[in-house]
């Protein structure tokens, strides 16, 4: 008798737990879906010095953000009826959204690590197409991205000189407007506003921590979502023992 009752306390206590699970849950996927659209936007604007696997990472944190919503469903509602099938799969789901978070963790610390290659590879590559006809967005994401972080070229100004590309001379992009001056027109390796540091170092630099974030909060997430596929089948084996018992 004693040892029903303990067992009826202790299920009963994992079925409350479960419920503030379910709503740490729930914020998880408020939190996931947040920075992966945040991250998913910053790599989208400058799509073309990364790579496909850049944005997929990001998307799938979005993904799984909004199927945390209709899993906590499944959590609460088998917590609250104490139904068997409903807690069973609640705790399957769960496990399969821990395998995805895992997944994309240690994706965005993959992408980090494989981010040198891939960008400064990509930069040599568009600066070709910078102020050609037949691209003329390639243009734009440079100027955007020289203005937006201070910097000229991959490696540096001297890199907008070679014989190969299109342009003639430094772009005005790698100069910033002096205070009171109504414009830029002309830019060069003189000019007292040029930004000297290349775009790759810092542009690196910022992919790097934004995929860090991407690993952190992946891994993170799936820690905690560990501790709640414990509760769920504490609670599974519980309310089945409670069924067999009558």
């Amino acid at each position: 008798m004693v040892n029903v009752m303990n067992m009826s306390l202790g299920s009963r206590c994992v079925k409350y737990l479960m419920f503030v699970f379910n709503l740490f849950f729930v914020i998880t996927g408020i939190v996931l879906l947040s920075i992966g659209a945040v991250i998913h936007g910053v790599y989208h604007d400058y799509q073309h010095f990364l790579d496909n696997k850049f944005l997929s990472v990001p998307s799938l944190l979005i993904a799984v953000g909004a199927i945390i919503f209709f899993i906590a469903f499944f959590g609460c509602c088998g917590a609250v009826r104490e139904n068997y099938c409903m807690i069973v799969t609640f705790t399957s789901l769960l496990v399969i959204v821990f395998i995805l978070e895992l997944s994309g963790g240690i994706s965005g610390y993959v992408l980090r690590a494989r981010a040198s290659s891939v960008v400064q590879d990509k930069m040599k590559d568009t600066m070709q197409f910078y102020n050609g006809s037949s691209n003329k967005e390639i243009t734009t994401i440079w100027d955007n991205l020289q203005r937006d972080f201070d910097c000229c070229g991959t490696n540096g100004p001297s890199d907008w000189t070679n014989a190969t590309l299109h342009t003639k001379g430094i772009p005005i992009s790698c100069c910033s407007e002096e205070i009171g001056a109504i414009g830029l027109t002309y830019c060069n390796d003189t000019a007292p506003t040029l930004h000297k540091a290349g775009c790759y170092p810092v542009f690196l630099s910022y992919v790097k921590s934004h995929a860090v974030q991407l690993g952190s909060v992946g891994i993170g997430i799936a820690v905690i979502q560990a501790i709640g596929i414990w509760f769920s089948i504490y609670l599974a084996l519980s309310i089945k023992n409670s069924y067999e018992s009558v």
